[in-house]
């Protein structure tokens, strides 16, 4: 019998960062696709279905938050959560995020037993490996 894992797709225009969180992501049971921008990530939603979004806000050709408002504006994508992982440490920033339409605002370097909670939170598999 086959289990059907969580997918997330990890949005961030830095390799190292989206390799690493793919990593953690992975070894904690989801299966994960990759995005290196705002654009990249709309065109893989619409190839990869997913349970959840880690995006950066800080990406060339279209940051975080845009990507964020357009995922929340499609109705197939509307409801997905989404939980932005960045430097970004100031209020009005994490304000932002919350108000483009993000479910957590984390701060990198995240923990990654962090992450992989707030992954299992928001995809419904909190205590599945």
């Amino acid at each position: 019998m086959s289990e059907t894992r969580a997918r997330v797709l990890i949005v961030d225009d830095s390799a190292m960062v989206r390799g690493l969180h793919a990593y953690i992501l992975q070894a904690a049971g989801f299966d994960t696709a990759e995005a290196e921008n705002g654009f990249a990530a709309i065109e893989a939603l619409g190839r990869f279905p997913c349970d959840l979004v880690v995006v950066d806000i800080n990406m060339p050709h279209m940051d975080g938050l845009t990507l964020i408002r357009n995922v929340r504006a499609e109705a197939a994508t509307r409801d997905v959560p989404i939980i932005i992982v960045t430097t970004e440490e100031d209020d009005l920033d994490r304000r932002k995020g919350f108000e483009a339409g993000a479910n957590v605002y984390v701060i990198k370097p995240t923990n990654p037993a962090h992450l992989v909670n707030h992954a299992r939170l928001l995809t419904g598999t909190v205590g599945l490996t």
